[in-house]
């Protein structure tokens, strides 16, 4: 019965492996596509508020700061 559920285990290890290395690479590329268009940010700000918060966390946990309050002042701006 071992021997039966190997080949099932290794394909079951394999997708999660795969899973795991496809968000970290979505993550990545979201994160630089984030970084290098403000327009982006707006963009995820309407559809996605949650991940816009995580990124300005992120990016302010390792020395980064005023992404928030340019953008902030930046679409004020548009606004009016």
């Amino acid at each position: 019965m071992a021997r039966t559920m190997e080949p099932l285990a290794k394909k079951i290890f394999k997708g999660v492996l795969v899973a795991e290395l496809l968000g970290i690479f979505g993550a990545y590329f979201l994160f630089n596509k984030m970084h290098g268009s403000q327009d982006f940010r707006q963009t995820m700000s309407k559809k996605f508020p949650f991940i816009l918060k995580v990124y300005y966390k992120s990016t302010e946990m390792s020395g980064i700061y005023g992404i928030r309050e340019l953008d902030e002042k930046k679409w004020l701006e548009s606004k009016n």
